[in-house]
């Protein structure tokens, strides 16, 4: 059994590795087959194909997230100071983490997550929700909740996505921006 984890994890560090250093687009049981040293029927004992591995990158993905989020939210009392703490780790994480974020969110790569039920995904978001929620009052409409949120995903996935794309503005100037805009998108919350 431990075995099997073990050529498991292999499968999915070559994945990660192959995405890194080729791109997502270069990725192919062969490939994998080769970093490995075992032969391709091999890989898809435990994938079915290459989309089944990048899923399964893409569900790591937003477990690491979640679990930096937590802790980011965990760190503070205060609502704000809790959503300025995730949305500046979702930050950090993006680009800490690049090759995994492209995947997770369909950047420069098809998005495999969305078309499938995966619970993973829902975990960073659901906490950023029952913040918003806080800082609105309990008595926040579920419709209210979701603008505030689609509001902070757009600036801030919208920052990331240009930078990993086009990287041609200094991060100081990047991340400058990004701090007013999640601390307009508060104060409006709590006018």
């Amino acid at each position: 059994m431990r075995l099997k984890e073990e050529t498991r994890s292999n499968i999915l560090d070559a994945a990660l590795c192959i995405g890194k250093t080729e791109g997502w687009q270069a990725l192919s049981m062969r490939k994998i087959a080769d970093i490995i040293e075992y032969t391709a029927p091999i890989i898809y004992e435990y994938f079915a194909n290459k989309e089944a591995i990048m899923l399964e990158l893409t569900k790591k993905g937003y477990r690491i997230l979640g679990h930096d989020m937590q802790a980011a939210r965990d760190a503070h009392r205060l609502p704000e100071k809790q959503l300025e703490a995730m949305w500046l780790t979702y930050w950090n994480f993006a680009f800490a983490e690049k090759e995994l974020y492209q995947l997770m969110f369909g950047i420069e790569v098809n998005c495999c997550v969305f078309e499938q039920n995966v619970p993973e995904v829902e975990a960073p978001a659901n906490m950023i929700f029952e913040v918003i929620k806080q800082l609105i009052g309990e008595n926040a409409a579920e419709e209210e909740v979701c603008k505030r949120y689609y509001t902070f995903w757009s600036v801030v996935h919208g920052l990331i996505s240009i930078n990993l794309v086009r990287q041609s503005v200094p991060d100081g100037i990047n991340e400058q921006v990004l701090k007013e805009a999640i601390g307009g998108i508060i104060r409006a919350i709590k006018d």
